[in-house]
């Protein structure tokens, strides 16, 4: 499956996310992922392990320019001098000069936006981060950063999967090639059990999660990043790269109902 190109970087469609992995169980779960060919890491300063993801890419041996490590700034530490102590920090734990793209990680109530895109910019024209973007960002708020100050985004990461509708937000994204990078792409183990998923993995000798996660990556535009410590569900979702949904099983999943949150968006202002 071809990464997505986006300001000036290439996102592989499938990374691992490591939210709630901590210590050596999240270096080993990195190691495990990089082992098996993945190539792009998501992390943030919040999830407290970058320096556990630094000593597993350290250790394995992956070419530097072959990988694409991303983590977010917390929506305490928006100020400009605070998102360069952030990133300051993320960097050294990292063991990284560079990352490939940082996020804004939730907007804050009273964040300066055209601020902090500011300093992130900066960040990018100095070479520190290969590019920019948002995760949590309604629609709203994307109109501003977007249209507004012309920022240049390079995703918004957000939950997504066959149990929420994204309609609106992938429309607006898809219109100005920014990709939509979706976390929880499981609905935190929700698809498992689900009986029309169940179903159409039987037809295709998959899972009903490796059915739920090829339809994420089947969509123009969209990147997942599934958490998985054990190298077995590592192994299961690359496999969902090779189901082949028919028409058939899209009208199936379209009619799932699409209004089940995992992740709660308390810090965003108004949700669309």
């Amino acid at each position: 499956m071809e990464p997505l190109q986006t300001q000036g970087i290439s996102l592989p469609r499938l990374g691992l996310g490591t939210f709630r992995l901590q210590g050596d169980a999240c270096r080993a779960a990195v190691e495990s992922a990089l082992g098996l060919g993945y190539r792009h890491i998501d992390t943030a300063e919040m999830y407290g392990n970058e320096e556990a993801i630094g000593a597993a890419i350290a250790a394995s041996g992956v070419a530097r320019g072959d990988l694409h490590v991303t983590t977010k700034v917390w929506h305490e530490n928006l100020a400009p001098d605070a998102i360069r102590r952030a990133f300051d920090a993320s960097l050294n734990e990292l063991g990284l000069d560079r990352v490939d793209l940082y996020l804004v990680h939730w907007p804050s109530r009273n964040m300066n936006l055209p601020a902090i895109f500011e300093t992130l910019m900066k960040l990018k024209e100095e070479g520190r981060t290969r590019a920019i973007g948002v995760a949590n960002f309604n629609l709203a708020l994307l109109k501003t950063v977007v249209e507004e100050i012309g920022a240049p985004i390079a995703c918004n990461q957000v939950e997504y999967h066959v149990m929420l509708d994204q309609t609106p937000l992938r429309r607006y994204l898809g219109a100005r090639s920014i990709p939509l990078v979706a976390y929880c792409p499981l609905a935190q183990g929700r698809v498992a059990s689900d009986e029309t998923l169940m179903a159409i993995g039987r037809k295709h000798g998959a899972s009903a999660a490796q059915v739920a996660l090829k339809w994420l990556l089947d969509q123009d535009g969209v990147a997942a990043i599934p958490k998985a410590s054990r190298s077995e569900s590592q192994k299961a979702n690359l496999e969902a790269l090779h189901v082949g949904l028919d028409d058939e099983d899209i009208k199936a999943i379209a009619a799932l109902p699409k209004d089940k949150r995992c992740v709660n968006p308390a810090f965003a202002p108004v949700w669309d």
